[in-house]
């Protein structure tokens, strides 16, 4: 399984190169999302590891021909921030010129090396898709003893310290939609650069909402720098190897 894939179709990043720092053939993270593409979390852990080297990923990446690229982004079959090797990862990815992002769920941002790590990337993107520990366990499904409190905590913390651009990612389905006020609040305490409003258009376990429910959605968030997946412009992007975006992206047409 290569670390390197795509680049696809992103409507938050652009043309977006993905680096997978995981690699599993089972879904490795922190949570087990209800939403999530890849299915059911085969590996649900907190506990980080080289669960793929810095080196290896390093040559592989050394070994693409990167063209037609807006971003490197770290993503894939898992929670980015479980390799402890990330902040390595992050570093030589910024060799390329790109604006390099990780995509995390926030689960380990109260630990302040891992917020050191990704303090590297010129993008971060921390997921919250709840107001209220019922609707994140709902929701989320985190590893046991991993509450709402510490995910807050931790998303406080990093946005104080964090000199890139911020986003908050947060995917909206029926069982948080009524809870967009209480969210925007949220927003609004971490002051991020960007809220990225998002619902599962790609194959998923649980339907997405409609155009209407998101437009009433984001006018919670008057005041707020707002991009929805409805409306973003979704680039063109030919993958260098399809089989392996589509082991992260079943399906590639838009992110």
């Amino acid at each position: 399984m290569k670390t390197v894939y795509g680049p696809v179709p992103s409507w938050r990043f652009g043309r977006s190169l993905g680096l997978d720092p995981i690699c599993s053939k089972k879904k490795t993270c922190s949570f087990d999302c209800i939403y999530c593409q890849l299915g059911k979390t085969g590996n649900k852990t907190i506990k980080r590891k080289e669960y793929v080297s810095p080196s290896l990923m390093k040559k592989q990446l050394e070994n693409t021909k990167i063209h037609g690229v807006d971003v490197i982004t770290f993503s894939g079959t898992g929670e980015p921030t479980l390799n402890s090797n990330l902040g390595d990862m992050i570093s030589f990815a910024k060799e390329y010129g790109l604006p390099v992002a990780v995509l995390t769920n926030s689960s380990l941002l109260s630990d302040a090396s891992i917020r050191s790590e990704l303090s590297k990337a010129d993008i971060v993107a921390a997921k919250l898709d709840a107001a209220d520990e019922k609707t994140f366990q709902e929701i989320n499904k985190p590893v046991k003893g991993l509450h709402f409190k510490k995910i807050i905590e931790g998303l406080r913390e990093f946005r104080k310290e964090f000199k890139g651009k911020f986003c908050l990612q947060i995917m909206f389905i029926n069982q948080n939609m009524n809870f967009a006020k209480e969210m925007a609040e949220l927003a609004r305490e971490l002051k991020p650069d960007e809220v990225q409003l998002d619902t599962p258009l790609r194959p998923s376990p649980v339907p997405p909402l409609d155009a209407v429910d998101m437009d009433r959605i984001e006018k919670e968030f008057t005041g707020i720098k707002i991009i929805s997946v409805y409306k973003s412009k979704k680039p063109r992007a030919e993958p260098y190897d399809m089989s392996e975006t589509l082991k992260r992206r079943p399906s590639c047409s838009d992110e």
